[in-house]
């Protein structure tokens, strides 16, 4: 079975958006961490091949991959080993070189981290995709067939990247994703020193999104200086900023998605 590497993962999580720069890796770094706090044990895939970024997020741009009977063995990032992670970028000879290939080669590095990467017994996969829906979302999807719990859709409040996430939401529903839910990333700028929220774009975007569509809507979380240091220094934002409200956002997350049964 192409995919057995996946056999003791109880649940794999795709993050996906139709347009860049809304922040899917720093969910998918957030959420991962949220989940380890809660307990979990969770792996992070970047699948981005020509812009990954999650190492950096939890400062491990020096660290590599070794490969054991099983096959490759993803990168820890906590001491407690609840934390695993699997990038392209552990395999190249500098963090400023670029990945220069065709769809091909991407689609077949991607197959091998699904299949050729001893994930163990893992609580929570989670799937960090590049934007669009293309080649690497249908290596995706072919290569995990059957072990995709479901999609978690984010978008930023404005009218363009909302209309970009239905594209998304399209792909979900031909290829059968089932979709968790809707998050509202970068609502409103949270000021570094009264902690006010002003909404620098829009707000309800992605609720509404959620609203015609019938999907859950699972939290709002805005554009926050603190959490921006955290990601560019590697740090966890728990431990550096545990009265954040922001936090609080992205514990609500978490919450409904340790509420969603496996």
């Amino acid at each position: 079975m192409e995919n057995s590497s996946l056999s003791s993962v109880k649940n794999v999580i795709l993050v996906l958006s139709g347009k860049g720069g809304v922040g899917k890796s720093t969910l998918s770094v957030q959420l991962s961490l949220g989940l380890v706090h809660a307990g979990k044990k969770v792996g992070i895939l970047d699948t981005d091949i020509c812009g990954p970024s999650i190492p950096r997020m939890l400062n491990l741009e020096n660290a590599s991959v070794f490969q054991c009977d099983q096959g490759w063995v993803p990168v820890f990032a906590t001491e407690d080993e609840k934390l695993c992670v699997m990038s392209i970028a552990f395999m190249l000879n500098g963090k400023d070189d670029p990945v220069i290939w065709r769809g091909p080669k991407k689609t077949a590095m991607i197959k091998q981290f699904i299949t050729d990467v001893h994930w163990g017994d893992l609580d929570y996969l989670i799937i960090d995709t590049p934007p669009g829906t293309s080649d690497e979302h249908l290596s995706v999807v072919q290569n995990s067939k059957g072990k995709v719990k479901g999609a978690i859709l984010v978008t930023t409040p404005q009218a363009v990247a909302v209309s970009d996430v239905r594209r998304e939401l399209t792909f979900c529903r031909k290829t059968s994703i089932p979709i968790i839910g809707v998050v509202e990333n970068m609502c409103g700028f949270v000021c570094p020193h009264c902690s006010e929220c002003s909404l620098v774009f829009s707000q309800g975007g992605g609720e509404a999104l959620a609203k015609q569509e019938g999907l859950d809507f699972l939290a709002r979380i805005p554009l926050d200086p603190d959490l921006a240091k955290c990601c560019e220094d590697g740090k966890k934002m728990i431990n550096v900023f545990p009265d954040s409200k922001t936090l609080n956002s992205i514990n609500q997350l978490v919450d409904k998605m340790l509420d969603n049964p496996n």
